[in-house]
């Protein structure tokens, strides 16, 4: 399932923010239970945000006020990298549904108060 692939995505994101030298490892044991097809969308995912790392980051901060990317837990930074990059670049993903699946992950690895503040953000940036 696709969800599973933002899962891992997801996971490997965090870990690259505390700079595991082990990140190629954990990919593989992370996919080994995906189907290839949902392997694949993880690492387009990952290649997504890290290719547009800097313009995903700039157009997040256009849409918090008061406050800059850079306070965000790192989960939610995570999970808004990852719908961001969906919305941006994957035109056979609804947005919707990139709005949806990063609430579901924020309501499973985040703090209880992310879901809102993820849904809020990125409705801003699919109905400007």
């Amino acid at each position: 399932m696709r969800s599973d692939a933002r899962e891992v995505a997801l996971k490997v994101l965090f870990a690259e923010n505390f700079g595991s030298d082990n990140l190629e490892e954990l990919k593989n044991a992370l996919t080994k239970n995906l189907k290839p097809a949902d392997a694949a969308f993880a690492e387009t995912l990952l290649n997504l945000v890290r290719s547009h790392k800097a313009e995903l980051i700039q157009e997040i901060d256009s849409h918090i006020f008061n406050f800059k990317e850079n306070r965000l837990y790192n989960e939610d930074k995570c999970i808004l990298l990852i719908a961001m990059a969906e919305i941006k670049y994957l035109d056979d993903i609804p947005p919707v549904v990139s709005v949806n699946e990063a609430v579901n992950l924020a309501t499973k690895y985040s703090t209880q108060h992310s879901p809102d503040f993820i849904n809020g953000l990125l409705a801003g940036v699919i109905n400007p």
